[in-house]
């Protein structure tokens, strides 16, 4: 077991140590359960860090499990893509990854179980006449015409449901519980329904399937879990599972806790309303980096020390509560600070020439790949006649606050000289198209000898050696704190959300591998994009700025 001093505790946690220390377990067994209907997004990822952290920590194990029961809103892509983001996390389940179709013919005996101690029976009402008959929450619900039929008749038409002798919505098996709970989930759930569907994993062998509610519980027992960690929606349903499993021969009965979700803000978690913005093509698929996926975030430059960390700041509770987003993303800035290599980039570039430099002169000057880190090293950026700002870096006039290039003003460019703007080009329309300036010779790593004051620094890129690349400047998806309360929660879209800027970057960026992070003097965060950039066409996406400036006017 890890040091007790040094894990984090929580109310699972007291929990665990108390069943450890009484006897109750020997050993501690989780489990993560998803099912394979969508990727998996942040909330899933606190999940995923309490089940295999809590499995870590004790020296037990925490299997991957797909309940997989609803084959016609499942596939194989999204299995394959929960086991890369449970990796890519940092953890390995125990064992082969698990199925609950591997359990198909234990459930359907454990249904023929309920069935013979007359548990269970064949309902032929369809689902509006099932909603009618359940009543409400200050009703009574009416038992099915067919609630007494005998164990042996129901036995019979259960065998021809898996025969397929029956049409789908024709009929289908209930648990027979208490028509007059207060609990709705109690009301004679159904817990197997005809479905003619073909399976990712068990093909065409089955055409009835068993409900979620009736799998779930039946699995986690049959894989030995000690601690069956669920979010607070299935509290109610924790009677259900207790139920199913009171009456079925079964040697193992897992206790359920029940902890909050992850709400964030400017963003929604239900899976439904995700996979709505991919098929409206709202986003570009599943792993755009404005979704809360875990593959979007991976692919925005999320890394997953970050993710982790953003998990355990946010701890484990009972208390439903909306995190804020600048939460998550001070986790990626503090790791991205550390980590990542700073570089130059001109997001929107200006052309600059220095009237005074050597016409077909390049030097290399010195960078530090970081301010704070000497091991990571440095590199040499060429200077010349002509460079590139970015456009917001230079007005023709400003106030004192505004500490970057003003026409007859002196600025230093990062790691190289002092240069003072001379004069304005412009168009025929009146843009300006390019900056004429000149250099002081004496100001690499100096001050000017004259003594002038140069308040500003800002970054650049010398043409002849610049790489062009495209910046996708990603902002969060929606304008709102809490889109999933709208009516139209795709009116609340931020229109804004991504940018796409065509600019140039320095040499040493030729090569960028995918995901690889940088700090972008004075830009924020970017990683190479792990889909499209390559050596022919550099694309590089913001995973976040250098400061929090939402809704905030920049200077």
């Amino acid at each position: 077991m890890a040091d007790a001093e040094h894990r984090p505790t929580n109310f699972i946690r007291q929990i665990i140590d108390t069943d450890l220390a009484s006897g109750k377990h020997s050993s501690v067994q989780t489990r993560f359960p998803p099912e394979p209907n969508g990727y998996l997004h942040i909330g899933h990822a606190k999940s995923i860090c309490l089940n295999f952290g809590i499995a870590q920590d004790y020296q037990g194990k925490c299997n991957l499990r797909f309940d997989d029961t609803n084959p016609e809103k499942e596939n194989v892509e999204f299995v394959e893509s929960i086991q890369r983001d449970v990796n890519w996390l940092g953890f390995q389940w125990d064992g082969a990854v698990r199925y609950s179709s591997d359990y198909f013919e234990q459930l359907y005996g454990y249904a023929v179980e309920l069935i013979n101690k007359g548990l269970a029976y064949v309902c032929f009402l369809n689902n509006e006449q099932m909603r009618e008959y359940r009543g409400n929450l200050t009703q009574p619900g009416k038992a099915s015409p067919t609630r007494d039929t005998s164990p042996a008749e129901n036995l019979a038409l259960f065998e021809k449901m898996r025969a397929g002798g029956f049409k789908e919505g024709e009929c289908s098996l209930r648990a027979k519980i208490d028509m007059a709970s207060s609990f709705m989930c109690m009301r004679d759930p159904v817990i197997y329904r005809v479905k003619f569907a073909h399976h990712h994993q068990t093909g065409d062998k089955w055409c009835i399937y068993p409900m979620y509610d009736f799998t779930h519980c039946i699995s986690d027992a049959l894989e030995g879990i000690t601690h069956s960690l669920c979010t607070l929606e299935f509290q109610d349903n924790r009677r259900l599972y207790d139920w199913i499993l009171d009456n079925i021969t079964i040697n193992c009965h897992p206790q359920q806790i029940e902890f909050s979700r992850l709400n964030l803000e400017y963003a929604v978690m239900s899976k439904r309303k995700l996979q709505t913005l991919v098929e409206q093509n709202v986003v570009s698929g599943w792993d755009d980096p404005r979704m809360p996926t875990i593959a979007g975030l991976r692919r925005r430059g999320y890394t997953p020390a970050a993710i982790r960390e953003f998990a355990k700041r946010i701890g484990v509770t009972k208390q439903d509560n909306v995190i804020e987003m600048s939460a998550l993303e001070a986790c990626i800035r503090e790791d991205l600070d550390a980590k990542a290599p700073r570089a130059m980039a001109v997001l929107d570039p200006l052309k600059v020439t220095i009237t005074n430099y050597p016409a077909e002169g390049i030097e290399w000057v010195e960078s530090p790949n970081h301010p704070k880190d000497d091991t990571m090293g440095s590199r040499k950026l060429p200077f010349g006649p002509v460079i590139y700002i970015d456009r917001a870096d230079f007005r023709e006039e400003a106030n004192k606050k505004y500490k970057r290039l003003v026409l007859n003003g002196d600025v230093r460019l990062r790691n190289a000289y002092v240069i003072h703007a001379d004069e304005v080009v412009k168009d025929s329309e009146g843009n300006i198209v390019e900056l004429k300036c000149s250099y002081l010779p004496e100001t690499l790593g100096e001050n000017p000898a004259d003594g002038r004051k140069v308040r500003g620094v800002i970054h650049w890129v010398e043409a002849s050696h610049a790489v062009p690349a495209e910046f996708r400047v990603y902002d969060r998806l929606f304008s709102v704190a809490n889109p999933a309360a709208e009516d139209d929660f795709l009116a609340v879209v931020n229109p804004d959300s991504l940018v796409v800027k065509q600019g140039l970057v320095e040499p040493s960026l030729q090569q960028a591998m995918a995901e690889q992070a940088y700090q972008f003097e004075r830009e924020g965060y970017y990683c190479a994009d792990n889909r499209d950039s390559n050596a022919d066409k550099l694309v590089f996406n913001r995973t976040v700025g250098l400061r929090d400036s939402w809704g905030k006017e920049e200077e």
